[in-house]
């Protein structure tokens, strides 16, 4: 298994440096495999999410096919890709961002009775509380 930087598949997804976007692209496409994948984890996820958005204007929906792209993608492996699935539904049933929602479902995941929150828009999904 190989690790992926979020600048890594940023690249490989973006393609807008030559150099960098080829050999994420070599190492995505070429030496990953269903048998030695590419690991994603939630933090190189969200923050993938987070430049889409903030750097080249994804919509909810670019940011939600992304998501679901890299979840069916079998060289990668996104780490809890259940819980991740479970976040991207919620993310794309409520107006909260891709993190609140996976930081809810985290949380619930484990247990927690309830997540406490400043934030009003995320406050609004289940499972979030406004303090």
């Amino acid at each position: 298994m190989i690790g992926i930087d979020t600048n890594v598949l940023i690249r490989y997804i973006a393609q807008d440096d030559p150099a960098q976007s080829l050999k994420a692209t070599q190492l995505i496409e070429q030496q990953c495999s269903p048998e030695s994948p590419g690991f994603i984890g939630l933090v190189v996820l969200v923050e993938v999410v987070w430049v889409s958005e903030s750097c080249y204007a994804a919509t909810r929906q670019n940011v939600a096919d992304l998501i679901r792209q890299l979840l069916g993608t079998k060289q990668l492996i996104v780490q809890s890709a259940e819980l991740v699935w479970k976040a991207l539904r919620m993310f794309e049933d409520s107006n909260a961002d891709f993190a609140d929602c996976l930081i809810e479902r985290s949380a619930d995941a484990i247990g927690c009775e309830f997540t406490a929150t400043f934030d009003k828009r995320a406050a609004k999904i289940s499972g979030m509380k406004l303090l």
